[in-house]
């Protein structure tokens, strides 16, 4: 059995809080565990928003495991979520998965650089209510015979995939890390960019979205 010892009780309140998201948009949600030293990465895909989703957590000591010095491994999300011991601040992880085809393919580690045109908080809040309300005004208007799943996906589609301000950023992220509780007042997002990937970084959490159009460069599959 391999425990993850956590720096504190306020990170494993926030896996949990992660976890918990994530199993909200899918309750078969698989999660991708990555630990090296005193560092954990946890990625997941919610679903809906067609990004991925990325949580750093901090470990009261670095991770060993016998002679293993690094973890890397694809596990039940909700299994781990279920380990988590926030007084004890602690999480055994789970066996592992047959990982879905998004956990092969991850951003870079390294060579991420600052984009510009990125709105202050507030705008970014203000923006992702008025895109909901536009969806749900918009589905709303359907009539009955025209609001087939097809045609919501199609809306969808039309509003998620605009941009957000002047960058390449789309709609879609800015609300994933909303919804997911990466964008908080007070605490400034940053926009980076490396390869095909773009990456909205916040304190919490990041979001990270292939750009479209350029294939599969700079892709890094672990």
């Amino acid at each position: 059995m391999t425990v993850l010892h956590l720096a504190d009780e306020g990170e494993a309140a926030d896996l949990a809080a992660f976890l918990s998201r994530l199993l909200h948009y899918d309750r078969g949600a698989a999660v991708r565990l990555q630990a090296a030293g005193t560092a954990l990465a946890v990625f997941g895909r919610p679903p809906s928003f067609e990004v991925l989703a990325v949580r750093a957590v901090r470990l009261a000591k670095p991770y060993e495991n016998g002679l293993d010095v690094t973890l890397d491994v694809t596990v039940s999300a909700g299994e781990l979520l279920e380990s988590v011991d926030e007084k004890g601040a602690t999480a055994v992880v789970p066996g592992a998965v047959t990982g879905p085809p998004w956990a092969g393919v991850l951003p870079p580690r390294g060579g991420w650089r600052p984009e510009p045109g990125l709105p202050a908080p507030d705008a970014l809040r203000a923006l992702v209510a008025a895109v909901v309300a536009e969806f749900r005004s918009r589905t709303q208007e359907l009539p009955a015979e025209r609001r087939t799943r097809a045609e919501l996906d199609r809306i969808g589609r039309d509003i998620w995939s605009r941009t957000v301000g002047e960058t390449r950023l789309p709609v879609r992220a800015v609300h994933a890390a909303q919804s997911l509780g990466f964008l908080r007042p007070g605490q400034p997002p940053a926009l980076l960019s490396s390869g095909a990937w773009l990456r909205l970084r916040t304190p919490y959490g990041s979001i990270a979205v292939r750009r479209a159009g350029l294939g599969a460069l700079d892709v890094s599959v672990r």
